[in-house]
């Protein structure tokens, strides 16, 4: 399980607000990996596929960004409704280096495709960005404010929100180019759910930790560790636990453009699996 990050470098000393991995695999499970950038963590994600491949094992791996934007967005950005094509048409767009990337003005260059202000907000730099406003300001851009999943999922922050305390835009779009990627370099060997079958050696899946709001919190408490470490670890551990045929069922949605969030609708059952 993966907590990603939509910012930059984060330096040698683990932190919060940085991307950490976290293993279980048959009840061994290693202490979560600190990740300071994103190339750092498409190398260390990488290493890891081709060794469970090696091994000829099956592989769950989840992050913590939504895969998918609310039903229409993709079409009126590549003319497909399908979200992988959308996943490519992010990575031949965004630029992406450890202290820098241009996911500000890509953004305004987006919403420039829609009427109206919008649908993209939080301008974090320091100089202005066309078309993509500091407040949201938005008006009449035509996208709803949530997929299905963020309405059902109580706390989550909308794909369209670029910055502050909790906000989820950056990490998706600075996220799926690198699982784009992925996919490209194991062509082949991964299914991205819901999107597709899950018929592959390697599965990608979203997840939002929160959903283990309360494990979290407890083993924080216990430990003293960085809340995002824990919160990787919790959800790794929670999901190996499951019976597979409750995992199955947890699979078990239809979202063909949006995504889903793995587990949602099921939080008493995880938060029994973590005990």
């Amino acid at each position: 399980m993966v907590d990603w990050s939509g910012g930059n470098d984060t330096g040698p000393r683990p932190r919060k607000d940085a991307i950490w991995m976290a293993v279980s695999d048959h009840g061994l499970d290693a202490a979560p990996l600190y990740l300071r950038n994103r190339q750092v963590a498409e190398a260390a994600i990488g290493e890891l596929i081709a060794h469970s491949l090696s091994e000829g094992q099956r592989l769950m791996i989840g992050f913590d960004f939504p895969f998918g934007y609310p039903a229409g967005f993709a079409q009126q950005v590549t003319g497909s409704d399908d979200p992988l094509v959308l996943w490519e048409w992010l990575d031949a767009h965004i630029e992406d280096h450890p202290k820098g990337n241009n996911r500000f003005s890509l953004a305004g260059q987006i919403n420039a495709r829609f009427p109206g202000i919008g649908p993209f907000w939080f301008n974090a730099t320091k100089s202005d960005v066309p078309g993509l406003p500091r407040k949201d300001t938005r008006q009449g851009h035509g996208m709803t404010e949530r997929r299905e999943a963020d309405r059902a999922a109580k706390g989550t922050f909308t794909c369209w929100q670029l910055g502050g305390a909790g906000a989820v835009g950056s990490q998706v779009l600075m996220g799926l180019p690198v699982l784009s990627r992925l996919r490209k370099r194991f062509a082949g060997q991964i299914a991205v759910w819901p999107f597709e079958s899950l018929d592959r050696p390697v599965a990608f899946v979203e997840i939002w930790p929160s959903l283990l709001a309360q494990s979290v919190r407890e083993r924080q408490a216990r430990t003293g560790a960085i809340r995002d470490a824990v919160q990787v670890e919790v959800v790794a551990q929670a999901l190996h636990a499951l019976d597979p045929a409750r995992l199955s069922a947890m699979l078990n949605v239809d979202a063909p453009q949006e995504g889903w969030i793995l587990g949602l609708g099921f939080e008493e059952e995880l938060e029994a699996a973590c005990l």
